[in-house]
C-alpha cells in the first residue's frame, strides 16, 4: 500500500539544544534504516519550511500508523496522510 505523507515539523523555541540535536540525528537514522527497508521509498524537502513531502510502501494502515508515531520527532510534527492508488494513465 502507497501512501503519500506531508510532514510539517514544528519544534518549540526553548527546548533543550542538545535534545534536539540528539531528536535529530536519532530522526535522521530511523528514516534511513526505513529507506533501506523499502518502507520510505521517496523523501523530499519542501523549500523554504521545515517540512517534508514523502511516499511510503507498507503492508497496512497500522503499519504505516506504527512507522509515523514511532519516529522521534512525531511529537513536534502536522502530517497529513493520503492513501495512492495506481493512475490508469501512468506509465510502467
Amino acid at each position: 500500500m502507497l501512501y503519500c505523507v506531508e510532514m510539517d515539523v514544528a519544534i518549540p523555541h526553548g527546548l533543550d539544544p542538545e535534545h534536539v540535536a540528539k531528536l535529530k540525528a536519532d530522526e535522521k537514522a530511523r528514516a534511513q534504516d526505513l529507506q533501506r527497508q523499502g518502507k520510505w521509498r521517496h523523501l523530499w524537502r519542501v523549500a523554504g519550511r521545515y517540512a517534508n513531502v514523502s511516499v511510503f510502501d507498507v503492508e497496512s494502515h497500522d503499519e504505516l500508523h506504527d512507522i509515523l508515531s514511532g519516529l522521534p520527532l512525531f511529537p513536534f510534527m502536522t502530517m497529513r496522510v493520503t492513501p495512492l492508488a495506481r493512475h490508469p494513465s501512468a506509465i510502467g
